[in-house]
């Protein structure tokens, strides 16, 4: 008789590292595709830059660490990294900011950690954070959205010069992005009602994705259902989403009660900047949140005041990479005081008492 020998783990799972990489990417592709024909060319070919680097700097560190290049490429996880770099940049950003992002989200934001599973903040997000300390004005020059084939769409020879050979937007055809402007005319003195006003907000529009942002800014309600989309594929679960929106929702109810001419109302913070795309693709990375249940509530309540408290506060005005970041770095933490329950035990690690008195 034969025997096979294997070690433990037994457990067998049908969900694997490619066809999660894939659902993720899957419900990503609505919102990338909205945001591409309002943004034109030049968000397509930095879309693609970014993705093409990523997958060329994850082969290089594999190549020197001698690490087999084709089975780790085609687990899909670093075509996911690139992708949620380009989700976070300007459409119209230069071709190199979307390589030096994917050269950070790979090398220094996942390989220098091991690899796969082993860094402990999301790639993405590190990425976003150090492009935009490093190339502010890059990083928050935003294109207007525009109906493809109109007069203010760049054409195909537009878009190769805006993305690769550093041609400046006409006047007219770039703004602020709502949160910004906000932020913006509250310094100059100038109230939320009026802030609105200039900045053109509606807030079916903003919902849609018709304003200024990334590719993962524009459409909250492609990302949101994308998002529902994996919960309903159980490829994430609910205690981040939820948390996350509903810590920004109850801090901006609560603010906007106390001075609405000063503080932004839920609505308006949840149909804007990033907040749905960190609370349905960055937060629940799996490898740099909790475990628990419990830890995952508390990891997205703590995003989600970040991102208020930054927002509202602090000097730049999207918060969602620094509050991910900050969380990421908590998570240890929050790991080691809030444990799952191990199997056969109670919460405090004692035996669970049987039947007849046995344990």
């Amino acid at each position: 008789m034969n025997l096979s020998l294997s070690s433990a783990p037994f457990t067998r799972s049908d969900s694997q590292v490619q066809g999660i990489m894939a659902a993720v990417v899957l419900a990503l592709v609505p919102a990338t595709v909205f945001g591409v024909v309002i943004f034109g060319w030049p968000a397509f070919f930095l879309w693609t830059v970014t993705v093409l680097s990523a997958l060329v700097f994850e082969a290089a560190c594999l190549t020197l660490a001698g690490k087999p290049v084709k089975a780790v490429l085609l687990d899909g996880s670093a075509l996911l990294s690139g992708w949620l770099v380009a989700m976070t940049l300007p459409p119209w950003a230069p071709w190199w900011i979307g390589v030096v992002g994917a050269g950070i989200a790979i090398v220094v934001g996942k390989q220098v950690f091991g690899g796969l599973g082993q860094n402990p903040f999301n790639p993405a997000m590190l990425a976003r954070v150090a492009l935009l300390v490093a190339f502010p004005l890059e990083m928050t020059t935003w294109a207007l959205p525009s109906l493809p084939f109109s007069s203010s769409a760049p054409g195909l020879s537009d878009g190769l010069a805006i993305t690769f050979a550093g041609a400046s937007a006409v006047d007219g055809m770039t703004g602020p992005t709502l949160i910004g402007n906000w932020k913006t005319e509250l310094s100059q003195g100038r109230g939320l009602s009026e802030s609105l006003v200039s900045g053109h907000y509606n807030v079916v529009a903003s919902l849609l994705g018709w304003k200024a942002g990334s590719l993962g800014e524009t459409s909250s309600l492609l990302v949101a259902l994308g998002g529902l989309w994996l919960l309903k594929k159980k490829i994430i679960g609910w205690h981040i989403p939820v948390s996350l929106l509903a810590t920004v929702a109850v801090l901006a109810s609560v603010f906007a009660l106390i001075d609405g001419e000063r503080y932004a109302g839920p609505v308006f913070h949840l149909t804007s900047g990033a907040v749905m795309l960190a609370a349905f693709f960055i937060a629940t990375d799996y490898v740099t949140s909790p475990s628990s249940p419990a830890g995952q509530l508390i990891f997205g309540a703590g995003c989600g005041l970040f991102i208020f408290v930054i927002r509202t506060w602090g000097a730049y005005p999207e918060g969602a990479g620094f509050s991910v970041l900050l969380m990421n770095a908590l998570t240890p933490v929050i790991d080691h005081y809030v444990r799952p329950r191990v199997y056969g035990r109670d919460l405090k690690g004692r035996p669970l008492d049987l039947p007849g008195g046995r344990r």
